[in-house]
């Protein structure tokens, strides 16, 4: 997919820079599969503001995405391919052969009227959900789930893939986009191909107008603070703030954040690149 630039008729418009949207079918969402959508404004039921620099932004609504592809030896179409406003990748809408709809993030090169399925007796093509035994080597995967039957959890974003490197015992191993390599228990499934939507990256939003659009509010740096407002306060002249930490005091970098006794780090082959 390509990108888009503007010409500068207009200060928010000189550095923009959007994805094109040439895959995008219909702007309107299957009724069916969609569901309001609750937005707290970062503050709890007492009211009081818990999650700082978020509120407003654009009405919409959620689609319900089928992540745990459960329908299977049940061939469907594509139907539409929409945009989603609560992901970066688009989504798919398929429509099964007993008539059944359900939507999928979409992946990437898939086209109206491609046939999909599911399950053992799919194949090892664009869009197809597997499980992790019948998936072959160096393929490129997406929507990976981490428990069987529990619905994707890894490499959902725009572009994202992860790639098959191997088998070991009841394990499958793969490689991440963070590049940290894992074991996957083979009665996993994952999605072929890529993500869709990969030019999202390079989106450029142009104005700090299009930020409070997508619910996110400005942000005050520590440094700009005073003391008894942040660890990082205070000072004559723009001082640099000492070590850089949070609100809260925690380190912001080098600082190991992941509980050293997880259950799932005996899964984790190496860690992903520093």
């Amino acid at each position: 997919m390509a990108i888009k630039k503007f010409n500068p008729i207009t200060p928010g418009l000189r550095q923009k820079v959007n994805v094109s949207y040439a895959e995008i079918t219909t702007n309107v969402p299957e009724k069916s599969l969609t569901v309001g959508i609750h937005k707290s404004g970062g503050r709890n039921h007492d009211g009081k503001m818990t999650m700082r620099q978020i509120g407003g932004g654009n009405k919409k609504k959620y689609r319900v995405i089928d992540f745990k592809r459960d329908k299977e030896g049940i061939p469907a179409k594509v139907s539409t391919i929409e945009y989603d406003p609560n992901r970066s990748a688009f989504i798919a809408l398929l429509v099964y052969a007993d008539g059944e709809k359900r939507y999928i993030i979409a992946p990437d090169k898939i086209k109206v009227g491609d046939a999909i399925m599911s399950g053992k007796t799919a194949t090892p093509d664009n869009g197809n959900a597997l499980y992790f035994s019948e998936i072959p080597l160096g393929s490129d995967i997406h929507a990976i789930e981490m428990a069987p039957g529990k619905g994707a959890a890894l490499a959902r974003s725009a572009g994202t893939y992860c790639t098959m490197m191997g088998r070991e015992g009841k394990y499958a191993i793969v490689k991440l986009p963070s590049g940290e390599v894992r074991r996957v228990l083979l009665t996993c499934k994952a999605v072929m191909g890529r993500a869709s939507n990969p030019d999202h990256g390079q989106e450029v939003l142009g104005k700090a107008g299009k930020t409070r659009w997508l619910g996110k509010r400005s942000r005050v740096r520590g440094v700009a603070m005073n003391p008894v407002d942040h660890p990082m306060g205070g000072g004559e002249g723009r001082a640099s703030g000492g070590h850089p930490r949070s609100r809260t005091g925690i380190m912001a970098k080098g600082q190991k954040t992941r509980d050293v006794n997880k259950a799932s780090s005996r899964l984790i082959i190496s860690k992903r690149k520093k």
